[in-house]
């Protein structure tokens, strides 16, 4: 069959929606503004769909649109790509998406060895909680992301990326800190979290509710930096990855609470849209 759109078309239509106006997408893509409108409107023929409402002179991206646009950013990203795949010299370009205690503790060592190895390579890093990174690699915003907790987009593909130990802790000098305790104790303790839809407090949930039943008191923060550094500080006790409390654990300023828990470990994920080709820069990030 016959293609009946281009590239170009689809380069105009992902032009609109970030920059806002056909005027700013046919600067953006080296047109007049009479080409793009010409390109948008073949492109929907071609369709036989529009692709946005007609508000005044704003156009909004409808349900049309919306299903066309990760596929068409893959379709272009796939394109340069191809441009690229026998030019060894070209630099490489990577986007991520992480969640935050991803982004701040595990993902920064990896990407300084990628860019040590590719000198003239571009790195871009969106920090998130895990249902922005899910929404960024939904959208083909991002090449790849890495996140705290299970997905289950059907446009998205997951794979186990590394383990992680969390670990239950308070102030050295906190009530709960000075001996045994019992999981009524801590149910009953104040306890200071990440927000809802963060990863971290998924996971927290789902590994301590069931011992638990619940938190008495919760005070929500929306940055690990913030939650330890408060409970280091006597606020009350938290959950979080053995990654973000080592260094106070080390020093002696939180410790490790004494409770008939388990083991306390989660599965963090890489993911990427299944439309989506592996990219040189992909695959060579991957292999650090």
């Amino acid at each position: 069959m016959a293609l009946r759109l281009s590239l170009r078309e689809l380069e105009v239509f992902v032009a609109v929606i970030e920059h806002g106006t056909v005027t700013a997408a046919a600067e953006q893509v080296a047109l007049t503004q009479s080409a793009a409108s010409q390109a948008l409107a073949a492109l929907e023929a071609a369709l036989a769909a529009t692709l946005f409402d007609r508000v005044g002179r704003r156009l909004v991206l409808n349900e049309h649109g919306r299903l066309l646009l990760p596929r068409a950013r893959a379709m272009l990203d796939a394109a340069q790509d191809m441009q690229r795949l026998f030019d060894t010299q070209a630099a490489m370009h990577v986007r991520l998406a992480a969640s935050t205690t991803i982004a701040n503790y595990l993902l920064p060592e990896q990407i300084a060895r990628f860019q040590l190895q590719q000198t003239q390579a571009r790195v871009e890093l969106l920090v998130a909680n895990t249902t922005d990174v899910m929404d960024a690699v939904a959208g083909c915003k991002v090449d790849m992301g890495f996140i705290e907790g299970p997905c289950h987009h059907p446009d998205i593909l997951v794979e186990p990326w590394q383990d992680d130990t969390l670990v239950v802790f308070a102030a050295a000098g906190h009530p709960l800190a000075q001996g045994a305790l019992s999981l009524s104790q801590l149910a009953q303790a104040q306890w200071v979290l990440r927000e809802s839809g963060s990863g971290t407090r998924d996971e927290v949930e789902r590994l301590l509710l069931p011992h638990l039943g619940g938190f008495a008191q919760v005070i929500e923060m929306g940055h690990s930096e913030a939650i330890k550094r408060a409970v280091a500080a006597g606020l009350g006790v938290s959950c979080l990855s053995l990654h973000v409390v080592r260094e106070l654990l080390v020093s002696g300023q939180v410790v490790a609470l004494r409770a008939p828990l388990p083991a306390l470990s989660r599965t963090l994920y890489r993911i990427h849209h299944k439309d989506k080709s592996q990219t040189r820069g992909m695959l060579a990030f991957n292999r650090m």
